[in-house]
């Protein structure tokens, strides 16, 4: 389903550089922190469509991210030793069979994901489990160069893991209590948004980006190779194009001030990757 969208468009000079420079930040910050897998697929909704989108059960991912956050404090369990040695001792035999290949986050991930599949019968629940094991992986293996051997690999990679398992039940009460503050705060932010340049979804959980919907889309293009597709319509005159959804969008202008044809924007939007449903190249 092709999804219809209005945006708010820079200038061409400056939208170029952010087209091909290739940078990113080293997480997820700029998408509120939340764990997108890599096979995801996200889409920018505007209008009816997106309001529709902004429903309780589309925030709980990001929610939990939030959560997390102020339980952190009050839950910090000691890394049981048994479980740093007996997934070390797996994960050494994954990296050393493909080292080349070995994903330092990827492993932290999968390894405590059974463990919230098997620990949760609810959505907030396995939610607020996902996003203790993200926020560890994420900070035991961003300090961990891809050029470390297979030994500091798994070091990083369990001591994520294991200090997930040891605090997660800890950061699953302490998160219950917060889930319908944090979702009716949501819902409205989400409903703002649909009425602006568009929220964004990745697998139907709505992303909080906190404005900057941009950088977000780079972090999952240059992380997670995700990247932003769709379609456009409409015409330009008068320095306005009519867009096919609702509302209307500024013309792009080239440096001379002239008017870009609607097509040439679309091919410009298209090649740019900007507010387009994602796919995995």
């Amino acid at each position: 389903m092709h999804n219809s969208f209005k945006v708010l468009l820079p200038s061409l000079a400056f939208l170029a550089p952010l087209a091909w420079a290739g940078t990113a930040r080293a997480d997820l910050g700029a998408c509120g922190n939340i764990h997108v897998e890599a096979n995801a697929e996200c889409e920018v909704l505007v209008g009816a469509e997106c309001e529709v989108a902004c429903e309780p059960v589309a925030f709980e991912a990001q929610c939990a991210a939030d959560l997390y956050v102020g339980c952190e404090g009050q839950c910090q369990a000691n890394i049981d030793v048994g479980c740093s040695g007996s997934c070390e001792a797996d994960c050494n035999v994954q990296c050393e069979a493909n080292p080349g290949e070995f994903d330092c986050h990827a492993s932290c991930f999968a390894e405590g994901r059974a463990s919230c599949q098997g620990r949760c019968s609810d959505s907030e629940c396995f939610a607020s489990c996902e996003a203790s094991l993200e926020a560890e992986c994420s900070a035991s293996c961003e300090v961990v160069a891809p050029s470390v051997d297979c030994s500091g690999q798994c070091q990083a990679s369990c001591q994520g893991s294991c200090q997930a398992e040891a605090n997660v039940d800890c950061q699953i009460d302490c998160q219950a209590s917060g889930y319908v503050d944090c979702e009716a705060r949501l819902e409205g932010g989400c409903r703002a948004e649909c009425d602006v340049d568009g929220a964004l979804f990745c697998d139907s959980q709505y992303i909080d980006h906190g404005g900057n919907l941009q950088e977000c889309i780079d972090s999952l293009r240059a992380l997670l190779n995700i990247e932003v597709h769709g379609e456009a319509s409409g015409s330009c005159g008068n320095g306005r194009c009519e867009g096919e959804a609702s509302g209307s969008v500024s013309c792009t202008v080239d440096p001379e001030g002239r008017e870009l044809p609607f097509g040439a924007l679309a091919v410009f939007m298209l090649g740019l990757g900007g507010l387009l449903r994602r796919r995995r190249e």
